[in-house]
């Protein structure tokens, strides 16, 4: 998606038709740190043998995440590279 606007010199969603709507990103999203929460939880189950702890973990590692993602983003927002 990125690549071809780039390509093509479209700079926002209303001149690219065809890339993804932003609500679809966010739903994206959300299934994605589902799957890696899942994830989480089973590795944790597998090492402790516990699923109480396998589930606490997965909670800590969904809010922790998703924290870190924000505060990530952030500060890419204030570096000057790859951006026109």
């Amino acid at each position: 998606m990125i690549a071809e606007q780039i390509v093509e010199n479209k700079t926002n969603y209303r001149d690219d038709k065809l890339s993804e709507k932003p609500v679809r990103s966010v739903v994206k999203s959300i299934s994605w740190r589902v799957v890696g929460t899942i994830d989480t939880i089973l590795i944790s189950w597998i090492v402790t043998g516990q699923i109480k702890t396998a589930f606490s973990i997965g909670a800590i590692e969904l809010v922790t995440k998703m924290l870190l993602y924000f505060f990530h983003e952030r500060a890419w927002n204030n570096i000057k590279w790859g951006k026109k």
